[in-house]
């Protein structure tokens, strides 16, 4: 169909990734499958996340909240291959897009490196409906694509070159999962259950949500094949691929 065109294949030149993303189970909810086939090809995956999560679940205090859902998302990185977990600790609920945020991402960046920079959907909405993207993971998406040409110029955020972050200016590609635009897509027949395992880390706040649909990580296996419906009829994870 004309307004849902085929997904290319993702990029594969790379080595180095690092992902940006508001909290923690934000990359369990899409693109940990897609973390798990590049860290078996021998690729590294860093995770940077703004805020540990401490307004995720209802019944449980921010304090207490902020040290198991870091266990958890640890937890989570682990069973796709993925050993350094950051936590910038921006305020869960209320990260703020401005110069403080990007700053942080910025020396990220610069710190690891990487070739590829994967984030969340940054839009408005999510793909299939009309159901409204969070303010943190806009801002956090918009930040992120700011921070890669921040990270690039030696004249933006000096101290962090006076701190011995040297700019990096080798970021080739930045994708942002679960986007209603979504370009690009990479096969994972292979680390489906991977992704379903490293979702199901996230106990403490799956069970916070109750009943709600984004409890069951079986809904995974609905999304991949939503995806590959137009990549070739095999599970997929989806990405909006920006080249930089």
């Amino acid at each position: 169909m004309a307004d849902t065109p085929e997904l290319e294949v993702m990029p594969g030149d790379w080595d180095r990734a690092l992902a940006v993303v508001a909290h923690p189970d934000d990359l369990e909810y899409g693109g940990a499958g897609a973390v798990a086939r590049w860290t078996r090809e021998g690729r590294s995956v860093v995770y940077t996340l703004a805020t540990r999560g401490e307004a995720g679940i209802d019944g449980m205090a921010p304090e207490e909240a902020a040290v198991v859902r870091e266990r958890e998302q640890i937890a989570a990185a682990r069973v796709v291959g993925v050993e350094t977990v950051e936590f910038l600790d921006h305020a869960d609920g209320v990260v703020e897009y401005g110069l403080p945020l990007r700053r942080d991402i910025a020396a990220a960046i610069r710190r690891h490196r990487p070739e590829l920079v994967i984030m969340t959907n940054h839009r408005d909405t999510w793909p299939g409906g009309p159901w409204l993207n969070m303010a943190d993971h806009r801002n956090v998406g918009h930040a992120t694509l700011d921070a890669v040409r921040d990270a690039a110029n030696r004249w933006v955020f000096r101290e962090l070159t006076a701190q011995g972050l040297e700019p990096w200016d080798g970021v080739r590609w930045v994708a942002a999962v679960a986007s209603p635009q979504a370009t690009h897509a990479v096969d994972i027949t292979d680390t489906l259950d991977l992704a379903v395992d490293s979702l199901q880390e996230h106990r403490a706040y799956l069970e916070g949500l109750g009943d709600a649909s984004m409890a069951d990580p079986a809904f995974l296996r609905e999304a991949a094949a939503e995806a590959g419906a137009r990549f070739g009829g095999v599970p997929a994870c989806a990405f909006e691929l920006f080249p930089m």
